[in-house]
């Protein structure tokens, strides 16, 4: 890094090296993992079933709207077999992230009534997905101000769909063909690179037209108008194992909009049936599927976590971020782990606590039971942390610019952890105190000095830490 980045009053997150002088860190990155709370959502009407997913989560000016496919999947090879029943696009919302409701629309008919949630069907497109995003571009019309993303398979194209009220929405036009897009595509504004970014499904290294035989994998494309695309691109992940990876659910982080997150759905298909299979859960009914193909038996899925600030190169953590966890009744499928897009700030449910991330993916795929979404929690900016022995380690970083007059971490450390930081401007030193707790903003008291008095100067930091776990940072305005 030739010149001093500047970071203004940004919150930095520990996810990646960028700002780390990596040959003085000897503290680790270390990934986290989200925690299983209560089911807020059961697909339980006549038109959703055991197929319900590609959850999608649109925060509006204080309403959480919620999208997904109304889907009973028919599990195939169970006998009797039954009529397919079209897949239709859903609606709920939700003013906490923890209690849902599904308003009665009266947008579509199904079976003769049009009380019911759903707000497109197969007289729109024939759809396996659909996202929305509200669009915050200055040039946008207000009729287009939500978009919404879905393929139609009966012509192959990627879609945009539009609507004044992220309700009613219109099928508007076709935005690309260059992909496979039976997933969930997301879309959205990028505010600081003043573009459109959309992360679709395609497949690379197919043996002649055995697109399974394929690997799956995430592209990324651009638009300044939404209507006119560039041609998508694989993401890079640099030197990471080539593996096939699902739904994307890239996004702005919210609390750090310049980063980007992903949690794609990680497909494994093993190559033959073992005594392992017999002792998973839905063992009979994973035989039967496999009558229809042996990959719907065989194939299991988790979900990993990535990150970029571009949006083209990508750091990607292949440990699972989420597993399909202890075995229960319907786990341990292909269809686990496929998170919604969209991250909630909700309280937690420890009295006095700080707010946490709240995250949801959805459950029993293939069960012939109503699927559930669940949420998950995470502490905040608590993807990846700097973590440190009890040995000190040291966290150090490249030349930056800030600006405020306030440092605040969000860190974590044991009754005997502590971090100590050193900031270093071209004249002048400041030490810390030693900080220790728990704290998703700990304001950082120097002993010799203020923070303002080395604003808008190149300066460097350092984290000494023992028995610690350091998040992210932020300068800013005093309290």
């Amino acid at each position: 890094m030739s010149t001093p980045v500047d970071i203004g009053q940004r919150r930095e997150v520990f996810w990646d090296e960028y700002l780390v002088d990596a040959a003085r860190t000897t503290a680790l990155l270390t990934l986290h993992h989200p925690r299983p709370e209560e089911v807020v959502l059961i697909h339980d009407e006549p038109w959703e079933g055991d197929g319900c997913d590609y959850h999608c989560i649109l925060a509006d000016d204080g309403l959480y709207r919620l999208y997904y496919l109304g889907y009973d999947f028919r599990d195939p090879g169970v006998e009797p077999a039954r009529p397919p029943m079209p897949i239709t696009v859903c609606y709920a919302e939700s003013r906490d992230g923890r209690h849902w409701s599904k308003p009665r629309l009266g947008l579509c008919e199904f079976e003769g009534s049009r009380a019911n949630n759903i707000i497109l069907d197969h007289h729109t497109a024939q759809f396996d997905n659909f996202s929305v995003f509200r669009d915050p571009c200055p040039e946008c019309p207000p009729e287009e101000r939500y978009k919404g993303v879905g393929s139609d398979g009966r012509d192959g194209y990627l879609w945009c769909f539009t609507s004044a009220d992220g309700i009613r929405f219109g099928k508007a036009w076709r935005m690309t063909n260059r992909g496979r897009f039976d997933t969930l595509n997301i879309a959205f504004w990028d505010r600081h690179a003043s573009c459109y970014r959309a992360y679709i499904r395609d497949f690379h290294d197919v043996p002649g037209d055995d697109l399974n035989a394929g690997i799956r994998d995430i592209r990324w494309m651009e638009s300044a108008d939404f209507r006119t695309w560039t041609v998508p691109v694989q993401l890079d992940f640099g030197e990471a194992p080539d593996y096939p990876l699902y739904t994307n659910v890239v996004q702005p982080y919210y609390r750090a909009d310049h980063m980007l997150i992903g949690l794609p759905s990680r497909y494994v298909e093993r190559r033959a049936w073992t005594p392992t299979f017999d002792q998973l859960p839905g063992a009979i009914r994973r035989r039967q599927r496999m009558r229809v193909h042996p990959r719907y038996g065989l194939a299991v899925t988790d979900c990993v976590f990535m990150c970029s600030r571009d949006g083209h190169r990508w750091r990607r953590w292949d440990e699972a971020f989420m597993t399909p966890g202890p075995e229960r009744v319907h786990n341990w499928v292909y269809g686990d782990c496929y998170p919604a897009v969209g991250l909630i700030q909700t309280d937690s449910a420890l009295w006095g606590a700080p707010a946490e991330t709240s995250l949801y993916a959805f459950e029993n795929h293939w069960s012939g039971t109503p699927s559930w979404l669940r949420r998950y929690t995470l502490r905040l900016d608590g993807f990846v942390s700097y973590r440190a022995t009890f040995r000190p380690c040291t966290v150090a970083l490249r030349p930056f610019v800030f600006a405020g007059r306030r440092l605040s971490l969000n860190m974590a450390t044991s009754a005997a952890g502590w971090i100590r930081v050193t900031l270093t401007g071209p004249a002048r030193q400041l030490r810390s105190v030693e900080l220790f707790g728990d704290s998703v903003e700990r304001t950082v008291v120097f002993e010799d000095g203020e923070v303002a008095s080395l604003a808008g100067q190149p300066v460097t930091m350092e984290f000494t830490m023992s028995d610690a776990d350091l998040y992210s940072f932020r300068f800013g305005a005093d309290e």
